[in-house]
C-alpha cells in the first residue's frame, strides 16, 4: 500500500489551457475525418453551395421589407421605413379575403392528409405482388407531370367544352360553361386535381416505414387471434405513428404556402374571391406591380407564422406522443 506524501501539491488545472487542449482535439480529429471522408465531403459539397447560395444568402434580401426599396439607389442607399409595409398590409382591404382563401384552401388540402396513408395500407395488404406493383407505379406518374401541364389539362377539361364539363351537364344537368369562372367550382377542382396528383407519390414514405415492421409481431398476433384488421389497429398504425407525426408538422409548415403555382395557373379574376391567397397576392404586388418592399414584407409575414406553426405543431406533439422534428 503506497504512503501520501502530505509535502506533494497538486497543481490547479487551468480552465484555458483545458480548453485548448480539448479545441486542438477536436480539430485534430476533424482534420483527420476529413482526409478519411473527403470524398463524402465531395459529395455534399454541391449541396451546401445550393442552399448557401439559394437559401441563406436571399436572406439578406428581406432586409426590403423595412424600407422604402428602389433598385437605383440599392440596399443601403433605400430610405428605412420601419414597419410601414407590414402596416399598410393589416390595414389593406383585401388582407381578410386572402387571410380567409390561404386558411380555407389549406384546410381542405389538410383534410386529404389521410389519403396517403390509407393507400399505402391498402396496397401493403395486396397479396398479389405485381398487382401491387402496378397499382404503385400508375398511382406515382400524375407526380412527374409537370403543374402546367396539369392545369392546362384541368383548363380544357373544365372549359365550356371540356370532358368533365359535358359528363356533368349530361347527368346533373349543368350549363355548358368553363367550370372555372365560378367561385363555387374552383376549391372542389384545385382539392380533387392535387389529390390525384400527390397521392401516390407521399405514400412512398409510409410503404418504407411499413416494410420496416418487425414481422415476428404479426406473428404474434395471428397467433393470439388477431384478424387483419386488429393487426392494423394495433401494430401496423402504432408503428406508423412516427413517421406520420413527422409528416403532419411539415404538413402544418405549409398551411401558409399553399401551393400557389397551381392556383396562379388556375385561377382567373372572376374567382379572385374565392382563389386568391397570399402567396398569389405576393406575386402580383412583387413582380406586377413593382411594389418589392411591400411583397417582401408580406412574404416575411407569411414565412413567420408558418415557422410558429411548425414550432407550436412540433411542441404539442411531443407533449401528446413524444414524437418530433426537434
Amino acid at each position: 500500500m503506497g504512503h501520501f506524501n502530505k509535502n506533494t501539491k497538486t497543481l490547479p488545472v487551468q480552465a484555458g489551457s483545458l480548453q485548448t487542449a480539448v479545441r486542438l482535439t477536436f480539430k485534430e480529429r476533424a482534420v483527420k475525418d476529413f482526409k478519411r471522408n473527403w470524398t463524402l465531403y465531395l459529395m455534399i459539397l454541391p449541396v451546401i453551395i445550393y442552399y448557401l447560395i439559394f437559401k441563406f444568402g436571399p436572406m439578406f434580401g428581406l432586409s426590403i421589407a423595412f424600407m422604402d426599396y428602389k433598385p437605383a439607389r440599392g440596399f443601403f442607399g433605400s430610405r428605412f421605413v420601419g414597419l410601414k409595409h407590414f402596416k399598410n398590409f393589416f390595414s389593406d382591404y383585401y388582407f381578410g379575403r386572402l387571410l380567409i382563401n390561404t386558411i380555407r384552401i389549406s384546410l381542405f388540402d389538410l383534410m386529404t392528409f389521410p389519403a396517403p396513408v390509407i393507400l399505402a395500407l391498402l396496397i401493403n395488404e395486396l397479396k398479389n405482388k405485381r398487382y401491387s406493383k402496378v397499382v404503385q407505379t400508375v398511382t406515382y406518374i400524375p407526380h412527374f407531370i409537370s403543374t402546367v401541364v396539369i392545369c392546362g389539362m384541368i383548363l380544357k377539361l373544365t372549359s365550356s367544352g371540356g370532358g368533365i364539363t359535358v359528363i356533368l351537364s349530361q347527368l346533373f344537368g349543368i350549363k355548358h360553361e368553363a367550370m372555372l369562372n365560378s367561385v363555387n367550382n374552383f376549391l372542389p377542382i384545385y382539392i380533387t386535381s392535387e389529390l390525384w396528383a400527390t397521392v401516390g407519390w407521399n405514400s412512398i414514405i409510409y410503404l418504407s416505414a411499413l416494410s420496416g415492421i418487425d414481422q415476428e409481431l404479426y406473428d404474434a398476433a395471428r397467433v393470439d387471434g388477431a384478424g387483419r384488421l386488429k393487426q392494423v389497429l394495433y401494430i401496423t398504425l402504432p408503428c406508423l405513428l412516427p413517421t406520420i407525426t413527422i409528416m403532419l408538422i411539415l404538413k402544418m409548415g405549409k398551411i401558409f404556402n399553399v401551393g400557389y403555382e397551381k392556383i396562379m395557373l388556375l385561377y382567373n379574376p372572376m374567382i379572385y374571391e374565392k382563389a386568391d391567397v397570399i402567396n398569389t397576392f405576393v406575386y402580383r404586388k412583387g413582380l406586377i406591380d413593382a411594389q418589392y418592399s411591400y411583397s417582401a414584407a408580406v412574404g416575411l409575414f407569411n414565412c413567420v407564422v408558418s415557422f410558429l406553426l411548425v414550432t407550436i405543431t412540433n411542441r404539442l406533439s411531443k407533449k401528446a406522443s413524444g414524437n418530433g422534428l426537434w
